[in-house]
């Protein structure tokens, strides 16, 4: 495992999980859900509008879909997400666990970093890994 996964997944397992009103989930993983939407249609660029500003500062249009392709082929190319968890971090940050079955069948377990950016939840990073409760 990357370190930097396992310190991610460390941090999400060890955070306290206080009340979320089911409204403030739900909203929070719309933008996740749509994005996972726009890339089934093949929209990239529709994808990046759900991206927060660190990472349009890091990755440009182009390379934010190479990233995506390259990295994340599960979740490029999905058949079905479910959001199986929701914890709030530190700085307003929050953490949604999500299971993903890749069309290539490959499961994953995905965990997204979401900010709140002018009134709305952004896509502020995702790592994934196999999902340990599934066969491909």
């Amino acid at each position: 495992m990357r370190p930097a996964l396992a310190l991610l997944l460390l941090i999400v397992a060890t955070l306290p999980m206080r009340a979320l009103a089911q409204g403030d989930e739900k909203a929070a993983a719309e933008p996740v859900l749509r994005q996972l939407e726009a890339f089934r249609r093949n929209d990239y660029d529709a994808a990046y509008a759900f991206a927060s500003e660190e990472i349009r500062r890091l990755f440009d249009r182009a390379a934010f879909e190479r990233m995506v392709r390259s990295g994340y082929p599960e979740i490029a190319n999905s058949l079905r997400a479910t959001v199986i968890a929701t914890r709030v971090g530190p700085e307003g940050h929050l953490y949604l666990v999500i299971k993903i079955r890749g069309a290539n069948g490959t499961p994953v377990e995905a965990v997204y970093d979401m900010v709140r950016e002018g009134g709305s939840w952004k896509i502020n990073g995702v790592v994934a890994k196999p999902d340990p409760g599934e066969e491909a």
